[in-house]
């Protein structure tokens, strides 16, 4: 089960905050700058989407991730593991 939705500042709106609320999720999304109420958000939770984005940029250097050569879903999900071992064993 979902319990928080990290976003990024630009899904900074009531109406996504609401709808997340609704469904018992917990917004961990930044206020934008022109918001007059800032709302409060779990920071360490924040700087863990982060990790996530680079690590998906990271699959994106790979060309065959980038543009999707594998048409089929099977071996376009087995490129996607092979590259992500690749990938946290360099990093390690």
């Amino acid at each position: 089960m979902v319990t928080a939705v990290a976003a990024d500042k630009a899904y900074d709106s009531d109406a996504i905050r609401e709808t997340l609320a609704v469904d018992g999720i917990e917004p961990v999304i930044p206020s934008r700058a022109g918001r007059r109420e800032p709302k409060a958000y779990d920071r360490d939770t924040y700087k863990q989407r982060n990790r996530v984005e680079r690590f998906f940029n990271k699959l994106k250097d790979f060309r065959g991730i980038a543009t999707r050569y594998g048409k089929l879903a099977a071996s376009f999900l087995a490129m996607v593991q092979l590259v992500a071992a690749f990938v946290f064993v360099r990093n390690s």
